[in-house]
């Protein structure tokens, strides 16, 4: 599970017919958790906002995590950071 800091969003129209109603947000990792990757597009069920910390689940775990075991999902926004405090 990473921290990160969600930075816009995605719209797709067309997409697999399990992620239809699905929202999608672009996020940034912190700096220091960071593994290679830049940003990344998690689907967000909880309803985070640009400019949230959130965590995001990666792999097998964003989708058991979000409910969606069956959807082609590799992130997924599991909480939104209430009091970052030494995040950055």
């Amino acid at each position: 599970m990473i921290v990160g800091k969600v930075v816009g969003s995605i719209v797709s129209t067309r997409k697999s017919e399990k992620l239809i109603g699905s929202k999608f947000m672009i996020v940034e990792p912190l700096d220091h958790m960071k593994s290679g990757n830049g940003q990344v597009v998690a689907i967000d069920i909880i309803g985070a906002g640009i400019g949230e910390y959130v965590l995001v689940a990666q792999g097998s775990a964003a989708r058991i995590g979000c409910g969606v075991e069956e959807a082609p999902v590799d992130a997924a926004i599991v909480g939104i950071v209430d009091d970052g405090a030494g995040l950055e």
